[in-house]
């Protein structure tokens, strides 16, 4: 070896001779990898030289994982308009995914100052937040938490629990969800996000804040939506006349 050449670290090695057969097909969307310990048999290394190598994988997206589970294989990414990015159950649907969601709290309060300055109310207002886990085809995938303003935050509050799309109830009421100004950035998860999730506390979620405004400009949700990192990526494509936003699943 000539002075200053380094060997290349096992797990990268480990790392690319599972991509190649993550990507030749050997394993199928949504298939299991072997476990860490038949790994670590196969390529005569420790267990953490083998977590150190699904760790590179799950970073570029190939797979993902959930605690007292095995590594899942994610498919291919699909990309989704801006229009579906405000419905998260008519993007689940446009994929054949089953949308799902579960109210875990709902709650009649006083704004707080974000609140209050995201919805334009005076700050004591009385609002409605709401967080809900999504799920798609019964996997848990994000953590849903919203803010409405009192008049639609009733309207809400009046739907069955098992409510899968709060838009399209919202819609029949005459309130429209017209434009979204989203902000996307990583976040730590929190006990809650790791009770629902099933991930670790303190584990980078992906976080979509997203506030939207009626045909007339009048807000109607302030919403901060956390996500299990591989299950959805988000892109934007611009141009010199329009700007959209989508998303992508990773399966």
């Amino acid at each position: 070896m000539s002075e200053g050449q380094q060997r290349t670290p096992l797990y990268l090695k480990v790392a690319a001779d599972l991509r190649t057969a993550i990507t030749a097909g050997e394993y199928g969307s949504g298939a299991k990898l072997p476990a860490e310990d038949e790994l670590a048999r196969r390529y005569g290394v420790s267990r953490g030289t083998v977590r150190q190598a699904l760790a590179a994988l799950r970073t570029d997206g190939l797979i993902t994982s959930r605690r007292g589970t095995r590594r899942v294989v994610l498919g291919a990414p699909r990309l989704h308009s801006f229009g579906e990015l405000r419905s998260f159950t008519r993007w689940a649907r446009s994929l054949g995914e089953e949308p799902g969601g579960r109210v875990v709290a709902l709650d009649r309060v006083a704004a707080n100052e974000e609140e209050a300055e995201r919805l334009r109310l005076a700050e004591g207002s009385i609002v409605y937040r709401v967080r809900r886990l999504r799920t798609l085809s019964g996997a848990p995938v994000m953590v849903e938490r919203t803010t409405y303003p009192e008049r639609i935050g009733e309207l809400v509050a009046g739907m069955p629990l098992d409510t899968v799309s709060y838009s399209e109830q919202l819609e029949l009421h005459g309130v429209l969800f017209a434009d979204a100004r989203h902000t996307i950035d990583l976040v730590r998860a929190d006990e809650d996000d790791s009770e629902l999730l099933g991930c670790r506390a303190g584990e980078a979620l992906l976080r979509e804040r997203r506030h939207s405004t009626d045909p007339a400009g009048t807000p109607v949700e302030w919403s901060q939506d956390r996500y299990l990192p591989g299950t959805v990526a988000f892109t934007m494509q611009s141009s010199m006349a329009t700007t959209a936003l989508g998303r992508r699943l990773s399966q």
